[in-house]
C-alpha cells in the first residue's frame, strides 16, 4: 500500500472516530454525564477532596441550581464556571438524575461532640425546616449537609457572608438570627453537627 493511500486511510479512519466520539457525547446518558465528574467528586458522587463536596444524594433539581449557578456566574467558583460552560441545560438535568440516584459514602471527620450536640439544637431550630433530617434529606432541594465535608462548607458559609453567594431570603433571615445570638461559634458549632453525621 501507497504512503498516500495508508496517510488517506488514517486521515478517514480518524475521522470516522472523532465523528463517533461527538455522537456519543452528544446523546450522552445519565451515567455518562455523571461519570465525567468523578475526577473531582469521585465516581458515584462521593468525593475524596475535603475541599470538593460530595453529590451523591443531592436532588436533580438541587444539581441543576448549581450548574446552572457556576454557568451564569451567580455561583462564584474557582474552575467550576469554566467546566460548566461546557454543558447544556439537558446534561445538567441528566446529571443531576445520576447523582440522585447514588447512595453517600460520607467519610469520616474529627468533631468536636459537645460542640455537635450544640450544633444538633441549632441545626433544629434555623435549619431543619429547609434541611430535613438533620441535614440528609434531599427532598427539600436544597443540599446535602450531613456527611457534608466540613472544609467545603466552611467556605460555602464564608462565600455566602461575602459576595459569592446569595442567600435566598429564608436562609439570611434565619442566618441573620443564628449569628446575632451565637456569632461565628454558632457556625462552628453547626459543622461539627454534620461532621458527626453517620
Amino acid at each position: 500500500m501507497g504512503t498516500k493511500i495508508k496517510m488517506m486511510s488514517a486521515a478517514v479512519l480518524t475521522s470516522g472516530l472523532l465523528l463517533s466520539g461527538a455522537a456519543t457525547a452528544a446523546g450522552a446518558s445519565a451515567d455518562a454525564l455523571g461519570y465525567t465528574c468523578a475526577g473531582c467528586h469521585g465516581f458515584n458522587g462521593s468525593s475524596r477532596g475535603p475541599a470538593t463536596p460530595h453529590l451523591a444524594s443531592a436532588s436533580q433539581e438541587y444539581v441543576v441550581e448549581m450548574m446552572t449557578g457556576y454557568k451564569d456566574g451567580s455561583i462564584a467558583s474557582t474552575i467550576m464556571g469554566r467546566i460548566a460552560k461546557g454543558y447544556s441545560d439537558e446534561q445538567f438535568a441528566l446529571m443531576g438524575e445520576f447523582f440522585a440516584k447514588q447512595k453517600l459514602t460520607k467519610p469520616k471527620q474529627e468533631f468536636d461532640a459537645k460542640l455537635a450536640k450544640k450544633g444538633a439544637k441549632l441545626h433544629d431550630k434555623y435549619c431543619e425546616k429547609c434541611h430535613a433530617e438533620g441535614g440528609s434529606s434531599a427532598e427539600d432541594d436544597s443540599g446535602i449537609l450531613a456527611g457534608q465535608w466540613v472544609p467545603y462548607l466552611k467556605y460555602t458559609f464564608a462565600d455566602y457572608h461575602g459576595d459569592g453567594r446569595k442567600m435566598g431570603k429564608k436562609m439570611k433571615k434565619k442566618m441573620k438570627k443564628m449569628n446575632k445570638k451565637e456569632g461565628d461559634a454558632g457556625i462552628e458549632a453547626l459543622l461539627n453537627f454534620y461532621a458527626e453525621a453517620k
